[in-house]
């Protein structure tokens, strides 16, 4: 019942099964065919025996046996090989198209990974979740209904020569591949819970631990670090040495329903096949055939019991819907083509019951204009860039890029607009590499050149592996100044006519921060810049300064006139510089 409920809605498994459901059927097919094989194999070698046994007085009586055993040897390999084959390129098949579809549904909310995901969540969904697919399939759903279809075939098969007796072999079969998986997937569902949770637990722990190791050390608590994370552990421990214990003794009763069986086949082979001696050469064949049976049906007991975490990937997967985005029909505005954007009476809010974050905002930016947005924190200076991009739209007033609404140009936005914020991801690769993302037809000249303008040729020239050193995780290799060099290296190559600033020298000293900034505005002189920053560090390089409060546009102009005309604006200007030169 809870597995026809979990698929009840789902849109990320049924699909799927149905755009493949040759290849699965043909899976289903060569997998009885690998156990009929196996069983075959040993029903022709226990009936050579016997026959031979007894002295035939014909060679030939035991010559196709003889070569029915080699067929079933070989076909046995042939067909696990090949069922083997089709079932992981199924699988692989299926796999590959869940992860471009989550890669495609990620990729819409990529604005807001940090709002609406947690980076533990992210990996999750990307690598365990996808993985529990694959193995659903090949070590639950495949051998499950394998063993199905063979327990029916053989109860059929028994039930030929005495009904009564193909239905007693159901039924235990039916405890074998059924009733005491049920029963272990009932007991082991809670315990692996507990386990998913402590396991939870002790990352959550380990993390805190690692990143505040210096403050442990600090504080001479040393030996309290080290046993913070034992209790987990060790309750971990012995829930898993508990599940181990449950598998050893699930698997012991697995084999004792079995060896009942093979009691029983050998009760009923000796009444019924033993009136003539053509019948019970009959009898070690069929025991020996019912023997190879145990590999096909012990399986599905552990496939049931992991039943649970394939569950919650699949529950978890389908919480994941793509950002609808309704845009209008799109329209290709050529970068040379730009000349201004438009503002009009932005209102925005994230919520109904939010309070309004942008109200009634209005600006006009002309082509190669430089602008200053600033703001105490919260106050929606990042989300008017994100309506400028077009990832927010506003509830009321309208943005235009030129005479067309920003909506219209989505399809191909990274010509016109190009963003540079404060943490600027550098992938773990070459330095060459993380600028060519910004435009990966350029040539290598090309991008040392964009190096070069940023300040960076005479750094990469000194080291050994010059362009071509490894920028380490998230950058590491490099410091914080020299990161944002790099991305702005990648803007460069980009070279779209309007550059979005957000706060690209926070959290830098003041000498690198002036360094950083006279950079910037010297490389993109050419460029239309919106600037936000949260203080006046620099301001003297832009033509005009908006500066926002919960209220609305407190004061604006060029930095000049406001020094000269606003007290605030030249009192928070006097401020800063003199925090900047203490």
């Amino acid at each position: 019942m809870n597995f026809f409920k979990t698929f009840k809605n789902d849109t990320w498994v049924k699909p799927y099964i149905k755009q493949y459901k040759g290849v699965l059927l043909l899976v289903m097919v060569l997998g009885f065919f690998t156990v009929f094989c196996a069983t075959a194999l040993m029903f022709t070698a226990g009936y050579t025996i016997d026959k031979a046994a007894t002295h035939p007085y014909n060679i030939l009586l035991i010559y196709v046996p003889i070569v029915l055993t080699r067929g079933f040897g070989i076909g046995r390999p042939v067909f696990k090989y090949i069922e083997r084959l089709t079932s992981h390129n199924w699988v692989l098949r299926i796999t590959s198209d869940l992860r471009t579809r989550l890669y495609k549904t990620l990729e819409s909310d990529a604005s807001f990974f940090n709002e609406r995901h947690k980076t533990g969540d992210i990996m999750g969904l990307l690598s365990a979740d996808i993985n529990h697919l694959q193995d659903l399939y090949l070590r639950t759903v495949f051998p499950t209904v394998i063993a199905y279809i063979v327990a029916i075939v053989a109860s059929i098969g028994m039930g030929i020569f005495n009904p009564s007796f193909g239905f007693f072999v159901l039924l235990l079969c039916a405890i074998e591949i059924f009733i005491v998986p049920l029963v272990s997937v009932s007991i082991e569902a809670a315990r692996r819970e507990r386990q998913k949770a402590l396991t939870s637990d002790l990352y959550t722990q380990l993390t805190d631990n690692i990143l505040g190791v210096d403050d442990w050390v600090i504080s001479g608590r040393e030996k309290d670090f080290k046993d913070l994370s034992a209790k987990t552990l060790t309750d971990l421990d012995n829930s898993k040495a508990k599940s181990k214990a449950f598998r050893r003794r699930r698997d012991f009763v697995l084999q004792f329903i079995f060896a009942i069986i093979m009691i029983v086949m050998l009760i009923f082979t000796n009444l019924h096949m033993t009136d003539n001696q053509e019948m019970a050469n009959f009898t070690a064949a069929v025991v020996l055939a019912a023997l190879q049976l145990s590999d096909t049906f012990i399986p599905v007991s552990q496939g049931f019991e992991e039943w649970p975490q394939y569950r919650d990937s699949i529950k978890r997967l389908n919480t994941v819907q793509p950002v609808e985005q309704k845009l209008p029909d799109q329209v290709e505005l050529a970068p040379v083509d730009f000349n201004s954007i438009s503002l009009d009476h932005v209102s925005f809010e994230y919520a109904s019951d939010s309070p309004i974050l942008i109200n009634d905002f209005s600006q006009h930016i002309a082509k190669g204009e430089k602008l200053a947005l600033l703001g105490p924190s919260g106050i929606g200076k990042t989300t008017i860039l994100q309506l400028i991009l077009g990832d927010l739209v506003p509830q009321k007033g309208s943005i235009k890029v030129n005479d067309l609404d920003v909506q219209q140009i989505q399809a191909k936005r990274e010509t016109i607009f190009s963003v540079l914020n404060q943490n600027p991801f550098l992938f773990n690769t070459s330095v060459m590499n993380n600028v060519r993302l910004g435009n990966e037809d350029k040539t290598d000249a090309e991008v040392k050149e964009a190096l070069a303008r940023v300040g960076l040729k005479d750094l990469l020239d000194s080291l050994p592996e010059k362009y071509n050193t490894s920028v380490g995780e998230n950058g590491s290799r490099f410091s914080g100044g020299e990161q944002e060099r790099i991305a702005l290296a990648r803007i460069l190559l980009q070279d779209a006519p309007v550059v979005l600033l957000d706060e690209p020298t926070v959290g830098l000293d003041p000498i690198t921060e002036n360094d950083l900034l006279e950079t910037f505005f010297d490389v993109l002189k050419d460029k239309t810049i919106i600037w936000v920053t949260h203080h006046l560090q620099g301001v003297n390089h832009v033509d005009h300064v908006v500066f926002v409060t919960d209220q609305g546009i407190e004061m604006e102009g060029s930095p000049s006139e406001l020094y000269k005309t606003n007290q605030h604006f030249k009192d928070l200007y006097e401020m800063d510089a003199g925090l900047e030169t203490e």
